[in-house]
């Protein structure tokens, strides 16, 4: 919402169904969305469905922690301050005994 860059972590995890990829894959996945004009909602959601979509596993949990930088520059000048965004699909997000 803001045009101000955001850095971070992107946790990344997911059941196989048959299919696996390396984790360089997966980190190419999140650099792919990483570099377009972005929120971080919705990056965790699109990494999220892109593996969903491409590897049809069972579930599917993608965790962003991120510091922005219109929180550490402007209104509450909190550097360092952690912003939290998660998307789980699939038995990740209906059996939380998986999780």
């Amino acid at each position: 919402h803001h045009m101000l860059p955001f850095h971070g972590k992107a946790h990344v995890a997911y059941i196989p169904n048959g299919k696996v990829i390396g984790l360089s894959k997966i980190g190419r996945i999140v650099e792919l969305f990483a570099r377009r004009l972005q929120v971080q909602e919705r990056l965790t959601h699109q990494v999220a469905k892109a593996l969903m979509e491409q590897l049809q596993p069972k579930g599917v949990a993608v965790v962003i922690e991120c510091t922005h930088m219109c929180m550490s520059m402007r209104g509450v000048r909190q550097p360092g301050a952690l912003t939290t965004t998660r998307a789980m699909l699939g038995a990740m997000r209906d059996d939380p005994l998986v999780r």
